[in-house]
């Protein structure tokens, strides 16, 4: 599917499937909390454990952060530049709604330069969630054809290819750099 269907879809609060650093992505508009529970169904994901937000840039996940207490090293290590996709755990403002965090006070987000992600948040307006494109014990989707199999086969999936990294995003605390994933 062409990418203005892609996001028609999502801002119709749809789920999409699209590529990102490593793997394809499920994904919807974060200010949907239907689109969000239509997501945690079809990925069989308990809300307690949150949802990552990608972006292309800060802006649109600022809505989303309590940024108060941030040092500038605290900005520079969201916004640095890293051989591998890194995804943060921050402060999540008290509007942030808890189908986007779970049981946490946190949000995970990551700066994303896939040019999938960077167009799809600009042509829709707002930050994706994204986890990973496949079903409870089948491994994360590399192509738009493994998304198919799993989701079905009119199942919106941008075409395009994920980009180079090997794993996908590593998730660490941004204040204490906790390691929560391995990336």
């Amino acid at each position: 599917m062409n990418i203005q269907h892609i996001v028609e879809q999502l801002k119709q609060n749809e789920v999409v499937a699209y590529p990102t650093e490593a793997v394809f992505g499920l994904g919807c508009n974060p200010y949907s909390e239907s689109a969000v529970q239509k997501l945690l169904v079809l990925k069989q994901r308990p809300i307690e454990k949150g949802l990552i937000l990608v972006a292309p840039n800060v802006d649109y996940l600022l809505p989303f952060i309590e940024t108060s207490t941030f040092t500038q090293a605290h900005w520079d290590r969201l916004q640095a530049k890293y051989d591998r996709p890194t995804t943060w755990v921050v402060p999540a403002k008290s509007t942030t709604p808890r189908f986007l965090t779970g049981q946490f006070d946190s949000i995970a987000v990551r700066l994303c330069d896939h040019p999938a992600v960077k167009q799809l948040c600009e042509q829709a307006g707002f930050a994706l969630t994204s986890t990973s494109a496949n079903l409870t014990t089948l491994p994360p989707c590399r192509t738009a054809g493994e998304v198919k199999t799993q989701f079905g086969a009119d199942f919106p999936v941008l075409d395009l290819p994920v980009g180079e990294a090997t794993n996908p995003s590593e998730i660490r605390d941004l204040f204490t750099h906790q390691l929560f994933r391995q990336g």
